[in-house]
């Protein structure tokens, strides 16, 4: 019987620090699983396996700028080298800058949007995804938004590499099919540290017509993404799958 027993699986998650990269970091060690923590900041990822605290599982920090190209290839192969292998990667890192108006954004800010969230999970994907095919198997997460499908203004730039997020999972479930799966989850808005900062009319403003009734919390995305990484979840790639409260089935 498929279980979500991941116990002896290697997994990778990047933008693992806080939010809902913490908390699918925990998730997965929890579930048995060995997690490599990785952000921009290697201090960052220590605190961040700090506030794991102990599990079934083990978690090992990684320092990683997912927006470097050149740096994706040697750290995926530095995990594959230390630890065997590489069965799990979550690409979660990300950017979200809001523009005041659109013709005031910058080729940098754009850029900079680009590599984060749209360059460097493909080459990650690539990479990585490469290697678990070899392997003989492997589950590739990625974390996207309903801003890709519901986007507004100000978040158009990360609304559109999210939306090219939600196409390269399509299309590296079928790169490296049938041994690896690639499926993609499109959170709404949930109760984050960046949640901490909003104010009650825009909380309000989330909420409004949410079946839900409320903001999401963390681990009800990390319940998700340990499912999809699973041999549970044995039957399901390519799927773009939204945990948002309801929200895209109301507007």
């Amino acid at each position: 019987m498929s279980t979500t027993d991941l116990t002896g699986k290697i997994a990778l998650v990047t933008g693992a620090s806080r939010g809902l990269g913490l908390a699918i970091a925990r998730g997965l060690r929890d579930a048995g699983a060995t997690v490599i923590v990785s952000s921009r900041k290697l201090a960052a990822c220590e605190a961040a396996i700090a506030a794991l605290g102990d599990g079934p599982g083990d978690a090992y920090p990684l320092e990683l700028h997912v927006g470097r190209w050149d740096s994706i290839e040697p750290a995926v192969d530095r995990i594959v080298a230390e630890f065997g292998g590489l069965d799990i990667v979550v690409n979660n890192a990300g950017i979200a800058p809001l523009a005041e108006n659109l013709v005031s954004v910058t080729e940098g800010l754009w850029d900079k949007t680009l590599e984060v969230n749209l360059k460097g999970p493909f080459r990650l994907m690539a990479v990585a995804g490469a290697r678990m095919a070899a392997a003989g198997g492997g589950s590739i997460v990625n974390i996207s938004s309903i801003g890709a499908i519901r986007p507004s203004p100000p978040e158009a730039m990360y609304a559109a590499a999210k939306n090219g997020l939600n196409a390269l999972t399509m299309a590296f479930a079928q790169e490296y099919a049938p041994s690896v799966r690639v499926n993609c989850v499109l959170p709404g808005g949930f109760a984050t540290e960046m949640a901490e900062h909003w104010d009650e009319e825009f909380v309000g403003k989330i909420v409004d017509r949410l079946p839900a009734g409320r903001l999401g919390r963390p681990e009800e995305i990390a319940g998700l993404v340990v499912h999809l990484a699973s041999d549970a979840a044995g039957y399901t790639t390519g799927a773009l799958i939204p945990v948002d409260g309801g929200r895209t089935a109301v507007y």
